[in-house]
């Protein structure tokens, strides 16, 4: 039997889905945040294994993991950020995922190369992007950045083909040590949104120009990360509009590139695309009163991520009974409150206390997360 709501209906929020090969119990899943809290190598800790098991007790069916850089090149973003870069970084993992296991839920690895965005990288002093363009803003504090970004140096064609390797290498080291998928992150500014945003992307080759030319690095990643893995684990994508240093950057197109980003993508045969926009209820463009998760679901065929400001369990499960999304992930909202998918089954208030004591100065793992 599934929980009902007060209407005496099916609760959205707790009826089981598979998105790929793995089932989730429900469709709450905490979103990727990023923490900083690996060793200075990027190992992962046991603390780590802690923080992502506390929201599984909590309730959580899926948790999805903070950035883990793919590679020991350019792909590190921030000081402490932790890796899937090397068989031991992999190994550290097996802890964590052995926690979240335990605790009956499942656990996606967040694959993150920062690009130009990178404010702190133990392997390289330089940065690289789609063309020699700084990003817009500044770095961000609590992760251990300041200032403005560096300007990156001009991928090579050569240089790229490496990194769609180093994404495949660190997929296969994610599902070696039991990971239940990946997701490629393609969202908030890092370097595959950084080949899609028209203002970064200045290239002259098939990688640049057209919107199809800048999807290229996304959908060649897609397919070889579901070639190497995508029968044995679940590959999804994170994509936005806004980016860590641009949040006010809206897609020139509008619906027309909405079409064609989430057709593209969804030709590839991901499993999952996961949407994320301030406000996950709200119309992603002028020229249509639809979500950016409507638009994914509308044009991908796939099962749909939507994230953003779906703080009051009734808002999430209004996203889920209308269709606009199969999941609904939460950021904040899970820090706040670890135990928000129990409450939301019983019934009670979900706590809404200030994340600020736990984002800052640093936005690492504080042990308050873990009681």
């Amino acid at each position: 039997m599934h929980p009902e709501t007060s209407a005496g209906t099916a609760d959205p929020l707790f009826m089981p889905v598979t998105v790929g090969g793995v089932t989730l119990a429900n469709r709450v899943a905490v979103a990727p945040m990023t923490r900083i809290s690996a060793t200075s190598d990027g190992a992962a800790t046991g603390r780590i294994a802690g923080y992502y098991a506390r929201f599984v007790r909590g309730g959580f069916g899926l948790v999805i993991t903070e950035g883990l850089y793919p590679d020991a090149e350019h792909s590190q973003g921030y000081w402490n950020q932790p890796g899937l870069a090397t068989s031991e970084q992999a190994q550290s993992w097996s802890e964590v995922v052995g926690a979240v296991h335990g605790a009956e839920g499942a656990i996606i690895a967040q694959l993150m190369h920062a690009g130009g965005q990178s404010q702190g990288n133990r392997h390289r002093d330089d940065t690289v992007g789609p063309s020699a363009i700084v990003p817009r803003g500044r770095q961000l504090s609590f992760y251990r950045g300041s200032g403005t970004f560096r300007t990156p140096r001009a991928l090579t064609l050569d240089e790229i083909t490496e990194i769609r390797r180093g994404f495949v290498a660190a997929a296969r080291r994610a599902v070696r040590v039991g990971f239940d998928g990946v997701e490629l992150h393609g969202a908030n500014g890092y370097l595959i949104d950084q080949f899609l945003t028209d203002y970064t992307n200045q290239r002259a080759d098939h990688y640049g120009g057209s919107l199809e030319n800048r999807l290229r690095l996304a959908v060649e990643l897609c397919d070889d990360v579901l070639q190497a893995v995508g029968s044995e684990a679940t590959v999804g994508m994170r994509i936005s509009q806004t980016k860590v240093s641009d949040p006010a950057h809206r897609w020139a197109g509008e619906s027309k590139d909405a079409e064609t980003v989430f057709g593209v993508l969804g030709r590839t045969g991901l499993h999952y695309l996961h949407t994320t926009e301030p406000e996950a209820t709200a119309a992603a463009f002028d020229d249509s009163p639809a979500t950016l998760a409507e638009h994914a679901k509308r044009h991908s065929g796939t099962t749909v991520l939507a994230n953003g400001g779906l703080t009051d369990p009734d808002t999430a499960r209004s996203v889920l009974a209308s269709g606009i999304a199969d999941i609904v992930t939460l950021g904040k909202p899970a820090l706040a409150d670890r135990d928000w998918v129990h409450a939301a089954r019983e019934g009670r208030e979900v706590s809404t206390r200030p994340v600020a004591d736990l984002l800052t100065p640093l936005a690492d793992i504080k042990d308050l997360e873990l009681v």
